[in-house]
């Protein structure tokens, strides 16, 4: 059986089909588009050594964040990449400009242990109010 309706059927005056096309497209689009603005991974990855002894540090003072990496280069100011030379620079213009400044030490448990000394103979050399070491506590 065939029913027919008594009315003839008009076109639509939008076509349906080529929107849902345009949607599509726009999704997608916003798809590949939210996935590429993930965070970078961090600049430099280091394995803190543990310390059972450890505390949070708790400051006033200002503090600088220098990281020991295991390869060249091997010190970092922040996330930037630094020179012995500028890193003392960077030291003395720090306690100059505040006597309590705390330089924390960030140093990946294989990095080169004679670049951790010449951080803290910078730090030294700088009148640095305090150096504080990174660690990690031991995982139960």
């Amino acid at each position: 059986m065939h029913f027919k309706s008594g009315k003839p059927r008009r076109t639509p005056s939008v076509i349906i089909v080529s929107l849902i096309d345009v949607l599509l497209v726009v999704l997608i689009f916003l798809m590949v588009s939210t996935t590429a603005k993930k965070e970078p991974p961090p600049v430099l990855k280091l394995a803190l050594p543990e310390s059972k002894h450890a505390r949070p540090g708790a400051t006033d003072s200002p503090m600088l964040v220098v990281s020991v990496a295991t390869n060249p280069p091997y010190l970092w100011l922040g996330d930037k990449p630094i020179t012995y030379e500028r890193l003392q620079e960077e030291l003395i213009a720090a306690a100059r400009k505040d006597p309590k400044v705390v330089l924390t030490i960030k140093a990946d448990k294989r990095a080169p242990f004679g670049e951790v000394v010449r951080v803290i103979d910078a730090a030294k050399t700088a009148q640095v109010g305090a150096i504080n070491a990174m660690t990690e506590r031991p995982s139960p």
